[in-house]
């Protein structure tokens, strides 16, 4: 019997318009916090260090918003803006089902807090899906990814105002009316539970003393968790045939040892990661966050009817990015220079078993066979992979090839993992590989940490053609995608 993928299973790539689209002054769009984020200085960018985890103020803010010198890379991204056409070719070239990008909030409503909408901004996702379409390909649309309205920043403070939930439906109203018919897949937050990491990117949020305040980025998480339970009540009432996605940053992590205070916190970190999901599929506050609130003074402010709305109005799938796991270990079991240091380990300790890429991030393949069979058993209902892949230096041989043999390996590692867990009994909706076309990284806004089976002649500077060529993974994922996985998996 040939092993291969489900029927229907979609296979594609997935971008965001803040790493990816570029035209940040065009078509009448406004600055979006993306656009204010620097590139991280070289030192910093295999600890996930620079602005992407440090609070923002009013400050840094008007100073990232005057500056004429500084590096804005975001701004410019891969130019998806002007080479849309050549870039959706490429993909029905590799046999995409489906193609994963963002719409622009402030493309649509330039401000955010707008009664009409940008009728250019509209006009260039028209022709993009029309683009979509024209090849069979289906779009999966995230409606926020970081990059919320600065206006909606300077002048509401961002998501812990609950006006911003009215903007936000209006927004999503809009843009579900407008491609009714062309875009039935819809996602409401990217990565919805990083907001507790970055605060500004996702949030909007401003800390003037430079710290982070959970009981303000709590409140904002409450109000997006709200807005995206309205945005997928308009959803289901405009058109029936809309399915809406929860988008979680899967954080799987293993005790250090068998001890059981390591037991514990591991349990305690994935109840940390997964409190986002249990709303947004559960539709109601799990109470194991009742201690953590009481413990760190946080009290949700919830006005009249937020609980109904919460539980009539839950996600139909849930959709996650997986691209590591990692290791923790309970502070009681931690040496002194483990101590020291475990502030700056966002990724975690070191796994002696796994392999790390080149930028430090754990290859663990069968971890997502792991997370794919937890999330299922825990939630029942379908699954999509929406964000992995492996960050690398790519090489350009003289003859303009680009042999990234490793990144096949990652690929072809985490399908096979991907086929395990459906035969586990993980229904799986399908699959997008981060970048599929070389971006600018999302935490250190560099372009030398190349995720694509597309390159991009461009480098960290935005100096280069931004010409598009194949690398051996291009081909690579063509062949898995045509024979739904049986190449690989009966080889």
């Amino acid at each position: 019997m040939t092993k291969q993928f489900p029927d229907g299973f979609l296979w594609g790539g997935a971008t965001a318009a803040n790493q990816f689209e570029g035209g940040f002054n065009e078509g009448g769009r406004g600055f979006a916090t993306s656009d204010t984020a620097r590139a991280v200085r070289p030192e910093d960018r295999k600890t996930m260090g620079g602005e992407f985890t440090t609070p923002m103020n009013r400050e840094k803010l008007n100073f990232a918003l005057n500056d004429k010198e500084g590096l804005y890379p975001k701004r410019w991204g891969s130019d998806f803006y002007h080479r849309y056409k050549e870039d959706i070719a490429l993909y029905a070239e590799m046999g995409f089902k489906t193609f994963r990008l963002s719409i622009a909030w402030p493309r649509i409503f330039p401000k955010g807090d707008e009664l009409e909408p940008n009728e250019e901004g509209l006009t260039f996702y028209d022709k993009v899906f029309d683009e979509l379409n024209k090849y069979g390909i289906e779009p999966l649309v995230t409606l926020s990814h970081y990059e919320f309205p600065i206006h909606l920043v300077t002048e509401y403070g961002g998501w812990k105002n609950r006006k911003v939930v009215d903007f936000f439906v209006r927004y999503a109203e809009t843009v579900f009316n407008r491609y009714k018919g062309k875009v039935k897949y819809w996602l409401t937050f990217n990565e919805i539970n990083i907001l507790g990491l970055t605060g500004y990117l996702s949030g909007g949020l401003l800390f003037e003393d430079g710290k982070l305040h959970l009981d303000e980025m709590y409140q904002a998480v409450h109000h997006q968790f709200i807005a995206s339970a309205l945005a997928t009540k308009a959803a289901h009432e405009i058109d029936p045939e809309n399915k809406v996605g929860m988008m979680l940053a899967r954080m799987e992590a293993y005790p250090a040892t068998c001890h059981p205070d390591d037991i514990l916190n591991a349990l305690q970190k994935d109840q940390s990661n997964l409190f986002y999901s249990d709303v947004q599929v559960r539709g109601e506050y799990p109470r194991y966050m009742n201690r953590f609130f009481k413990e760190n003074n946080i009290e949700i402010q919830f006005e009249p009817g937020d609980k109904e709305i919460l539980k009539q109005h839950p996600v139909d799938f849930m959709s996650f990015s997986y691209y590591m796991t990692s290791v923790t270990r309970h502070p009681n079991n931690m040496t002194e220079e483990q101590k020291a240091t475990a502030g700056n380990l966002i990724l975690g300790e070191a796994n002696p078993y796994l392999e790390e890429s080149d930028w430090g991030w754990e290859i663990d393949p069968v971890g997502l066979r792991v997370t794919l069979n937890k999330l299922y058993d825990r939630y029942q209902i379908p699954l999509f992979i929406v964000e992995n892949g492996l960050g690398a230096l790519d090489k350009v041989e003289a003859d303009g090839s680009i042999h990234d043999s490793y990144r096949i390996d990652y690929l072809e590692k985490h399908v096979k993992q991907m086929y395990e867990a459906i035969e586990d009994g993980v229904e799986l909706m399908g699959y997008t590989w981060w970048g599929c076309t070389d971006l600018v990284s999302a935490s250190t806004s560099e372009m030398s940490k190349r995720y694509g089976f597309v390159y991009v002649d461009a480098d960290d500077e935005g100096n280069g053609t931004f010409d598009r060529s194949r690398k051996d993974s291009f081909f690579y994922y063509r062949d898995l995608i045509a024979s739904n996985g049986a190449n690989i998996l009966n080889d």
